[in-house]
């Protein structure tokens, strides 16, 4: 499989397999990097497509970079979304976890055809909200202090609060299948299945999986969902 390095508008990117007019943008989560896809590409692209992935800031070749937040991945993922439809006919999305949320901020009004989510982050909002109960921080000290760092490792932030309660996620037309995790602890079911109601999602649950799927048995739950839906 053909694996090419290049930059969008200096992003890294990375693009697997021969010339086609049907291609999925693969976008990352937290930790993540664009090579990630390769596995993804090892299934989509014996299909006839191709597959694009990129480096969000603060991951892979852009981890001295910052800017992990809407602010800054949103408007990149509408700059590569415009180059994937200057070149590609059939454009679909595969995307982890908080790269499921940006995607969605970012695309609303140029959708793919098809969209891939894995443990997607859908109400970032009542996430932070969530985070803010396990570090036991009220709404008017967040406010007061603007950014609270966490013992499990985030930064409450009050703006990020602020963008979420005006951003939530209304416009989404994509033909979408969700694999989610029962024992993801960041997306409660309730709001995975309120989600797929309302967006005519189709749902895949692997009860006893979790937000990170990395063991070999949720590798193979992951890889035969991914054949299913490519």
């Amino acid at each position: 499989m053909t694996a090419v390095k290049f930059q969008i508008h200096d992003i890294p990117a990375i693009l697997y397999g021969v010339n086609s007019n049907r291609i999925w943008l693969f976008v990352h989560g937290k930790c993540g990097y664009k090579e990630e896809a390769e596995a993804f590409a090892e299934i989509a692209c014996p299909k006839g497509a191709q597959v694009l992935a990129i480096d969000l800031p603060e991951h892979g070749k852009r981890k001295s970079e910052t800017g992990f937040d809407p602010w800054h991945v949103v408007p990149e993922l509408r700059e590569v979304m415009a180059y994937l439809r200057q070149r590609w006919m059939h454009i679909c999305l595969r995307a982890n976890s908080i790269g499921a949320w940006f995607s969605m901020l970012a695309l609303p009004d140029m959708p793919p055809e098809q969209a891939l989510f894995v443990s997607p982050v859908l109400d970032m909002e009542q996430l932070i909200r969530s985070m803010m109960i396990w570090a036991s921080v009220d709404e008017a000290q967040l406010e007061r202090e603007g950014e609270i760092p966490t013992n499990f490792g985030e930064t409450l932030s009050w703006d990020y609060l602020q963008y979420a309660k005006a951003h939530p996620i209304v416009k989404w037309a994509a033909q979408t299948a969700i694999l989610y995790a029962g024992q993801d602890n960041l997306t409660d079911r309730g709001t995975v299945n309120a989600f797929v109601s309302h967006f005519g999602c189709n749902l895949t649950v692997m009860e006893n999986g979790e937000h990170w799927f990395h063991t070999p048995e949720q590798l193979n739950v992951l890889k035969s969902w991914e054949e299913t839906n490519t």
